[in-house]
Parts: C-alpha cells; sequence; structure tokens
C-alpha cells in the first residue's frame, strides 16, 4: 500500500472527522482523482509537439493520456472544431495516491525558489488546480529527451463539501501552502 494513503487512513481521516466533527466515516473529506492536463497551442502548427506532450505525460503517470480536442471553432487563435490542442490524463486508485506522493515529496521541492504554492485556487467545490510551468521537475524526464519546456495543470477532486475542508484535507496530506 501506499505510504500517502496510509498516512491518509491511519492520521488524516480520523483527525478530519475530530476537527470537522463528522460522525460518519463515510462524510471524511477524500481525494477521489487527479487530472493532469497539458494544453498545446503550438500543437496547430507542428503536430509532433502533441507526441512529445503525450510521451512526457504518459512517463510521468505511468498512463496513457487521452488527445483533447477544440470543442468550439475560434478564427482570432486560427482553430476549428475537432482539431487536437492537448492531452490529458485522469488517476484514480493506486496511481493516483503514487502520482500525489511524488509530487509532494519529490517534484514539487525541485520547483525553482519555491516558496509553496497559494491557497487560492480552489474552486469553490472543493477542488484544486496547481499550475506547473516545466515538466523537468519530475525524476522521470530525462532533460536530453525533452524537445520543449511545457507547464501543465493539475487538478485535484476532492469530496469535500467546502474549498475549508479540502484545503485542511491537502494540508494534513502535506501540500506546502504558502504562509500567510
Amino acid at each position: 500500500m501506499n505510504r500517502l494513503k496510509e498516512k491518509y487512513l491511519k492520521e488524516v481521516a480520523p483527525a478530519l472527522m475530530k476537527s470537522l466533527g463528522l460522525g460518519n466515516v463515510m462524510q471524511v473529506p477524500r481525494i477521489e482523482k487527479v487530472v493532469i492536463n497539458i494544453g498545446l497551442g503550438e500543437a496547430l502548427d507542428n503536430p509532433k509537439a502533441l507526441d512529445a506532450a503525450t510521451n512526457d505525460l504518459m512517463m510521468i503517470t505511468g498512463q496513457k493520456p487521452i488527445i483533447t480536442k477544440a470543442r468550439k471553432s475560434i478564427a482570432n487563435f486560427k482553430l476549428r472544431e475537432g482539431r487536437a490542442i492537448g492531452c490529458k490524463v485522469t488517476l484514480r486508485g493506486e496511481r493516483m495516491w503514487a502520482f500525489l506522493d511524488r509530487l509532494l515529496n519529490i517534484a514539487l521541492p525541485r520547483v525553482r525558489d519555491f516558496r509553496g504554492v497559494s491557497r487560492d485556487a480552489f474552486d469553490g467545490r472543493g477542488s484544486y488546480t496547481l499550475g506547473l510551468r516545466e515538466q523537468l521537475i519530475f525524476p522521470e524526464i530525462e532533460y536530453d529527451k525533452i524537445d520543449k519546456i511545457r507547464g501543465m495543470e493539475i487538478t485535484v477532486v476532492t469530496s469535500a463539501s467546502s474549498d475549508d475542508q479540502a484545503a485542511l484535507l491537502l494540508e494534513m496530506l502535506g501540500m506546502p501552502f504558502r504562509k500567510g
């Protein structure tokens, strides 16, 4: 079993139940899924960029990404409906816990000038989105093999009913929020 999942079950869940005053163990906020998304505007001009981003995402997550397509045509961006403009992966279960463990304990500390992540990135329904500027912070990515530095969005979807509950859950799991 993953050490982060073990920490959640043994320490975090009982502490949350006590601090939030919950009577039922099923009411305790938990992490439902993690979605990692890479948006590629340059995929319109350079189709190989999509392959490179897909390979990077597959190396980081251990799961094959799906290609996301444009939903509407936008003339100003030279975008047509149905064109491939990104890729994403949805992680659940053991892979989700393994990815979160690597993100919190290996990847985020490798970010240059890291002072913590913002507390303002909650969506109002208990989900947290974190933007990364480069894929190099993950140890699976080799510096020599990448063609371009790409950012990504990581969304942690929780079952929490409010942002405060979700913040408490992520903080107890070890999310390095900025102080002040």
